[in-house]
């Protein structure tokens, strides 16, 4: 490809000057941990929320880039840093697909689901599971409805975002069946696809023609045909 690149090695974005009279999109890869208000080990691969949030407002901001493609591949991680993330991502007016690959689970999972079209690949996870909680929990009933309305804000933001029910969603979340440890449900692939979360199994060709077809689309509309 004679794609000209601009990545900056502490930058979690890549822009790509499409060849082949192709459109100018932006890559941004979400991987490892979503850090929180805490910095975590620095032997930990993390995405940090205060340098993704700046760079989206940025992108929203520049008309030379047409579309935005997410790649994903996380445990997870901070409930309030990964839907501030997702939120940006939603509003943004430019078309955006994002991709599947290794896993992208439990705050992965709106991240995945807040683009306009999104793809897994054949391999990859997701994992819903019930809102956890570290350190010292007091056990009252205000602690349980903060956290039944963490869990809230989370089954809200999905189900308006993929083609899956609250209700359903819910009943993964606090599946007891699948993980002998746990609360929650593994989807692989295909599955995440026929749970309504994802829209497509695919792979990075198949999300860039997406993406491409979109932006077509987009600028097709712009100029009243």
């Amino acid at each position: 490809m004679n794609n000209e690149e601009n990545v900056n090695q502490n930058d979690a974005r890549a822009i790509l000057d499409g060849s082949s009279g192709k459109h100018k999109i932006c890559l941004l890869s979400i991987i490892g941990e979503v850090e929180g208000h805490e910095n975590l080990s620095g032997n930990t691969k993390t995405t940090k929320y205060d340098q993704i949030l700046p760079k989206l407002a940025q992108l929203e901001d520049d008309d030379s880039v047409e579309g935005l493609l997410v790649l994903l591949n996380t445990s997870g991680g901070d409930v309030d840093a990964g839907l501030a993330i997702a939120e940006m991502i939603a509003s943004l007016s430019m078309p955006t697909v994002s991709l599947v690959l290794g896993g992208s689970h439990s705050i992965g999972v709106p991240l995945a689901v807040s683009t306009d079209h999104s793809f897994i690949v054949p391999t990859g996870t997701m994992m819903v599971h019930p809102v956890r909680m570290s350190g010292t929990v007091i056990g009252a009933s205000q602690t349980y409805e903060y956290f039944a309305m963490i869990q809230d804000r989370i089954l809200n933001f999905v189900s308006s975002h993929a083609d899956i029910a609250y209700d359903q969603l819910k009943a993964l979340m606090h599946n007891t069946k699948m993980l002998a440890r746990d609360l929650g449900t593994v989807l692989v692939g295909q599955e995440a696809v026929d749970a309504g979360l994802i829209n497509e199994v695919g792979g990075i060709r198949e999300a860039l023609k997406k993406l491409y077809e979109m932006i077509d689309e987009s600028c097709a509309k712009k100029q009243g045909f």
